[in-house]
């Protein structure tokens, strides 16, 4: 029994990736990309090596909630996992939120951003979670005006400074529901210190944080969501105490253990109305524009490391004969695999670009339709993607992938969440039906996918540009048609939604395939598209049996 397998590996995470690097080639201008790249290396030398390596050691390390000390005084303390503490650091020195709002490279900020945070996030044990709420509470902030609330917390939000980083929670979810907002019972009364909020949030996010933003209903509004408010509220006053608020308890979750997820409850918490005192809904988009933005993210990066994993095992791990990386059933699967990670990975940075133009103002009218619908259409396919992505690598791993101590699960357990956090699968889907309402939106995403399919010239890329122009004929009609029913509209939402995910991201992979092969970046990204062809597409049903849907259902 002198056998040992060896695990896998990871080098730099950036140096490594020639698809990001490809990319950013070809998005960003040659000094940009030229100025970033130290700093790109550097954390990919830490996502590949220190916290990686940090994050094995750390497994069993979870946050911990103390709600009494030792003479019975309510502290309500989580002690956070000490990968967290030195992810936070990390995180203001290096500027993964502060990038954005510096605006150094304009509207590419965000690209910028976003490459930064992939090459180091998959070993910061979703640490993203609560840099995607600071992220959305800078930006609500500064998209709603209140210039007393961004005086004071906007520098926190997006300092280098580890000494005065503050990160945000986001409380919107109750025991009534995480998706119909609208039903929030948690209530705001007017009080001689300001407003209080009464009521209990039963899932927070990153609760550890210095602030949050939440929702709750003022005393004597209507219901429904426009009797809503968005409140600001600061965790702990000057003396670091809880701001009249109690932690519950911690969740117990299937993954995201590492987050501080907790219930609490509200009683008399000091809170400042962030826009008026109605629209508490609407006044959330842009924080969802930018929370479901670093969701699809998150997935993407998730599919890369859990690839990387696969990839570097097949080339040790030895079966009948020769490695994995030679076996052409193993090398099949993965290339499968390969071609939905490089598909999500264009989508989810196609909604960073549009991002990035909306917020420094230099979208036009097309491009800002086109953002409202690829924000969600980015989220909800790639949430789809990384869940089967991570499922199949664990399974390409064997008995060691179902084994927690080699680290593997825990990347598939991550990622579920992935098409849960920011509306599900099914609630993005009708919430594109609402983004395509919107006259010329439509339109705007035609002119997308055909504009890139028009720059494939490769006759090795025909068959994609075909199935990409049939698929989208075949949306035109069946929404075309659908319109006049809206329980048949409804109950094929999500199919047509991955439809239209599945084909800009076929366009964007061949367009992309197309520019390699001119630039000599080779043909990878080629076999990229068309195996992610031969995947599926179209997802679109043209009968939908509903009385079979009922009684299966």
């Amino acid at each position: 029994m002198s056998f040992f397998q060896a695990p896998p590996g990871l080098g730099n995470q950036y140096d490594d990736d020639a698809f990001l690097q490809g990319y950013l080639a070809r998005t960003l201008p040659e000094d940009l990309h030229r100025s970033i790249t130290d700093d790109l290396r550097e954390l990919g030398e830490l996502g590949g090596k220190h916290f990686y390596e940090f994050q094995l050691r750390d497994r069993l390390n979870e946050p911990v909630l103390t709600q009494w000390d030792a003479w019975g005084q309510r502290i309500d303390h989580i002690e956070v996992t000490p990968l967290w503490k030195e992810a936070e650091a990390l995180t203001a020195k290096k500027g993964l939120v502060a990038v954005a709002y510096e605006q150094k490279s304009g509207a590419l900020s965000r690209v910028h951003q976003f490459a930064l945070n992939y090459v180091v996030q998959p070993s910061l044990d979703v640490y993203s979670c609560p840099l995607a709420m600071t992220d959305g509470a800078a930006r609500s902030l500064l998209s709603l005006g209140n210039q007393q609330l961004i005086d004071h917390a906007l520098p926190h939000l997006t300092s280098r400074d580890p000494a005065t980083f503050w990160t945000s929670g986001q409380w919107m979810t109750e025991r009534t529901g995480g998706s119909d907002v609208g039903l929030t019972l948690t209530e705001a009364r007017q009080s001689p210190e300001g407003w209080r909020l009464y009521g209990t949030k039963w899932f927070t996010s990153a609760t550890t944080a210095q602030m949050a933003l939440t929702l709750a209903r003022p005393q004597g509004n209507g219901p429904g969501g426009k009797g809503l408010a968005l409140f600001f509220v600061e965790t702990r006053d000057a003396a670091g105490k809880l701001n009249h608020l109690q932690i519950n308890r911690l969740k117990d979750k299937l993954g995201t253990r590492k987050v501080p997820t907790a219930e609490l409850t509200l009683d008399g918490t000091i809170a400042t109305p962030v826009a008026g005192l109605t629209d508490g809904i609407r006044n959330m988009a842009m924080m969802l524009n930018v929370t479901r933005t670093w969701n699809a993210m998150g997935a993407t990066w998730s599919m890369r490391r859990a690839l990387a994993l696969a990839h570097d095992y097949a080339k040790r791990r030895v079966q009948f004969g020769a490695p994995l990386s030679e076996k052409p059933l193993h090398v099949d699967t993965l290339a499968g695999l390969e071609a939905e990670f490089q598909a999500g990975f264009l989508l989810a940075f196609r909604g960073v670009e549009l991002l990035g133009k909306l917020e420094t103002r230099t979208a036009t009218e097309q491009e800002q339709l086109l953002q409202r619908l690829v924000t969600p259409l980015a989220k909800l396919t790639t949430g789809r993607q990384v869940v089967h992505v991570t499922s199949e690598v664990t399974e390409s791993f064997g008995g060691a992938g179902y084994v927690e101590d080699t680290g593997l699960p825990r990347i598939q357990a991550d990622a579920q969440v992935l098409s849960i956090w920011e509306g599900t699968t099914n609630v993005l889907s009708l919430d594109a039906l609402r983004a395509l309402a919107k006259e010329g939106t439509l339109e705007a995403y035609f002119h997308e996918v055909e504009g890139r399919l028009s720059k494939v010239t490769d006759v090795g890329l025909r068959p994609c540009v075909k199935t990409a122009h049939d698929a989208l004929e075949h949306a035109r009609a069946w929404v075309s048609g659908a319109m006049a029913n809206p329980t048949t509209m409804e109950a094929g939402a999500r199919r047509f939604s991955l439809t239209l995910g599945r084909t800009l991201e076929l366009a964007l992979l061949s367009e992309h395939a197309q520019w390699c092969l001119d630039h000599g970046h080779g043909p990878r990204t080629r076999a990229a598209a068309r195996r992610f062809r031969q995947n599926g597409v179209d997802l679109i049903q043209d009968e939908i049996d509903l009385d079979d849907s009922r009684l299966l259902g």
